[in-house]
């Protein structure tokens, strides 16, 4: 009996997980940038003694959907988009550096080149941008960042740090949404990386993809509390069972 609400405890478990992680892909279908988290089901045998055969059901994130989310023009200097692979480079609220691929820039109240969640966006030498007060900002497609004073020829502040990751040493996403190498070390600038400016990526999330495989998570949950409350009806009658012999 202990088998079977073993099953469907963890089942309904690890249906309640999926049920978060799809719906914080869907609640960020508009957030630009986005990468849609993937998930999957495994067992993991219980341990213990006389528990060898109990197996739990657990839901995994197994990383994220690396394909590009769609082109979406804005014609806005201060935007723009990565080509293939690269991501912008930004400084988190821990201190680290970290990644993302959302290219929405504004200047901060102190001068500085943030993303719209105010991140510092930082250099090629890994250093945050600052930006003269009243300049006009225009961003080359190699991430040449250069500003323009009424009067002043342009004058080039940097290149934004753009990176690639490899094989060996992929991203991961952190608590905090942002990506960073699993090595823990920075990834050194990708001098190749081009940009696309006037435009920003949007979420790779499939909206329609999200709200079906939220609809199976509860349809899974559902089965698995109906397991769990045939396998307590199963209990009661077998308790009935043996008081009627004894």
């Amino acid at each position: 009996m202990d088998r079977l609400i073993y099953t469907a405890m963890t089942g309904a478990n690890a249906a309640t997980q999926l049920t978060s992680v799809l719906s914080n892909n869907l609640a960020n279908a508009s957030t630009n940038g986005f990468r849609a988290e993937m998930t999957a089901y495994r067992s993991v045998p219980l341990e213990g003694s006389g528990a060898s055969t109990r197996v739990f059901a657990l839901e995994t994130t197994t990383g994220y959907k690396n394909s590009a989310g769609p082109a979406q023009r804005t014609n806005n200097t201060m935007d723009a988009m990565t080509q293939g692979n690269s991501w912008f480079s930004v400084q988190g609220l821990d201190g680290t550096e970290a990644y993302t691929r959302n290219g929405a820039m504004q200047i901060s109240s102190t001068g500085t080149l943030v993303n719209t969640a105010g991140l510092p966006i930082l250099s090629d030498g890994g250093a945050p941008i600052d930006v003269p007060p009243n300049a006009e900002l225009s961003i080359g497609n190699d991430g040449t960042i250069s500003a323009k004073t009424a009067g002043q020829p342009p004058n080039t502040l940097g290149r934004l740090k753009l990176v690639t990751p490899t094989a060996d040493d992929p991203l991961r996403r952190g608590a905090d949404g942002l990506f960073r190498a699993a090595s823990g070390n920075p990834l050194n600038a990708d001098a190749t990386a081009k940009l696309q400016t006037g435009a920003l990526e949007g979420s790779n999330v499939n909206s329609v993809e999200a709200m079906v495989g939220l609809i199976q998570a509860a349809r899974q949950f559902e089965n698995n509390m109906k397991l769990l409350t045939s396998a307590e009806s199963n209990d009661k009658a077998a308790s009935q069972l043996l008081n009627v012999q004894g």
